[in-house]
């Protein structure tokens, strides 16, 4: 195999009520296939079906992606509450041992939306359910129409929808070559307290934190808040990210190989 392989987390979902699958987004393996330039294979996010250390024998980059359900709030020492449902505590049991595990090797790890969120808690920070509840800050869940529902045009949902101002001369302006970008923003839970291994690297006009880094690493351990995955064959803010992610995953490759 000449690529290198990027291991995508999968999420807990029940189809017609009956059977329980693993899925991944079809948009987060188009971005490591199309855009990092590896090979993207999903594994379970499920303690039962995935054995760390072996995951970590196999991949050179592991993409903890978006879902649906939240970190479950006993995670960072918050009671759970029935309205912020539903939850995928199986994923939880997984991601946040395998970002140490990652941390501790040196694999490249690359956090979005939820799996940005798994970093803060997996470094003893916390999150708040729906962070539109704080002062100030804005409605950062996904566009709806009038009745509730969500908008059907994804162009919608997915457009930039307000500013991140980046730490001058972080890892994140570095990449991107500027202090000032714009993004989606498609989540209701966020960063509350930052965890002590977290620099903080993105900041949105009310106080959102958007981007973030782990500490301890000189190598790609990066999360955002918004949705990268989406369009990084065109956005040039996540085509950047993506392709930093796969030189990254290729340099690993080759120091894992000797």
């Amino acid at each position: 195999m000449t690529k290198p392989v990027i291991g995508v987390i999968g999420n807990s979902y029940s189809v017609e009520q009956r059977f329980e699958v693993q899925m991944v987004g079809v948009t987060n393996m188009k971005a490591v296939a199309e855009v990092a330039g590896a090979t993207p294979i999903m594994f379970a996010g499920d303690p039962e079906l995935t054995d760390i250390d072996d995951l970590l024998d196999v991949v050179d980059g592991i993409l903890l992606t978006g879902a649906r359900a939240n970190v479950h709030p006993l995670r960072f020492h918050t009671e759970p509450d029935p309205k912020h449902e539903p939850y995928d505590e199986a994923r939880d049991s997984v991601a946040l041992p395998l970002i140490d595990a990652c941390l501790e090797r040196g694999v490249p790890l690359f956090g979005i939306c939820r799996g940005f969120q798994e970093m803060n808690v997996a470094a003893g920070g916390t999150l708040h359910p729906e962070i539109r509840e704080l002062p100030g800050r804005i409605n950062h869940r996904m566009p709806r129409l009038e009745n509730g529902e969500i908008h059907p045009d994804p162009t919608v949902v997915f457009a930039d929808r307000h500013e991140v101002r980046l730490v001058p001369e972080g890892r994140f302006a570095e990449i991107l070559g500027r202090d000032v970008i714009r993004v989606n923003s498609l989540h209701g839970q966020g960063i509350l307290d930052v965890g002590e291994r977290i620099a903080v690297e993105g900041v949105a006009d009310d106080g959102t934190i958007e981007a973030i880094r782990f500490k301890e690493t000189d190598g790609f351990a990066l999360g955002v808040q918004w949705h990268a995955e989406y369009d990084p064959a065109t956005n040039p803010i996540n085509k950047a990210l993506f392709e930093e992610f796969g030189r990254s995953v290729r340099t690993y490759r080759t120091k894992r190989r000797g």
